[in-house]
């Protein structure tokens, strides 16, 4: 993907979560992610064109991303899937600006090549035990929640560049729906996703290649996750993500991917304390 990118210098064809779909899948196999391969192609591609035409909207960028994320919410939720890669496909547009036709190729390419190597796997391993369930009204509205309010605080700021960091959204979106969420498990996935995005941006500012920067980068995403103890695919993106955002975002993304992080991350554990306080309290009553 890169080196055809490199090729033709179209940064369009570089789909950073294509890599934590291809680690998603292929390498950690998560069941939720592989049970219905069509799916692999059919909610990314549908939200990547979301975000692709939202991009050609005369709209503030924050309101572009908080439309999106409504919309690939809806979209998930009629096609009864909980792949939260597509969040960070669709918003991809919107980040760098795509406006050629070559990015939604790219992306149905790719997706299709996912979609058929899990298909292969899944004949060979035989298929993951179904998971229907879908995310819930009150978590869907947490999700919207914690995301807007990431969107107006950095809008507030006069910094709307960072309201939409796919990857940190990605995990968020993953961790909502955990019927356990621990700080111990909050305090790796910070670590992981601020040091692969500290990864990304500092090894592309050394080398100035998009090809050394991926050959270098991801292999120390691997190692920074296996010393983590921790499955994180949607850390694999950020070193592509650094390739491919303007250079105003790409100074700030580590920043960015910190400040997001700790707002969802912790928002997430602040809700999970209240509940697991208020629920027995309300029984003891």
């Amino acid at each position: 993907m890169v080196g055809v990118a490199t090729l033709f210098q179209d940064t369009e064809l570089i789909l950073p979560e294509i890599g934590a779909l291809t680690a998603g899948t292929w390498l950690y196999r998560k069941p939720t992610w592989i049970q219905q391969p069509f799916k692999l192609f059919l909610v990314p591609s549908g939200t990547a064109v979301i975000g692709f035409f939202i991009n050609k909207m005369a709209w503030s960028y924050p309101l572009k991303v908080a439309v999106g994320v409504a919309l690939m919410l809806g979209l998930m939720k009629v096609l009864r899937s909980n792949l939260a890669p597509a969040f960070a496909t669709g918003l991809l547009p919107i980040i760098i600006n795509a406006t050629h036709w070559s990015f939604i190729v790219a992306i149905f390419f790719w997706t299709l090549s996912l979609m058929t190597g899990v298909f292969l796997i899944n004949h060979r391993n035989g298929k993951p035990v179904m998971n229907k369930q879908t995310i819930k009204p009150l978590q869907m509205l947490g999700f919207g929640a914690l995301v807007a309010t990431w969107v107006v605080m950095v809008w507030l700021l006069g910094q709307p560049q960072m309201a939409a960091i796919p990857p940190v959204i990605v995990v968020l979106f993953e961790a909502i729906q955990s019927p356990t969420y621990s700080t111990k498990l909050a305090g790796k996935q910070w670590v992981a996703l601020v040091g692969a995005a500290s990864l990304g941006v500092g090894i592309h500012w050394l080398t100035a290649s998009w090809l050394l920067t991926t050959v270098i980068a991801l292999p120390l995403v691997c190692v920074l996750l296996a010393v983590l103890k921790l499955r994180l695919p949607a850390a694999y993106a950020f070193p592509l993500l650094a390739l491919v955002l303007p250079t105003n975002m790409e100074t700030t993304l580590p920043i960015a991917a910190a400040g997001s992080a700790t707002l969802f991350l912790g928002g997430l554990l602040l809700y999970r304390t209240l509940v697991d306080w208020l629920i027995p309290a309300m029984i003891h009553e």
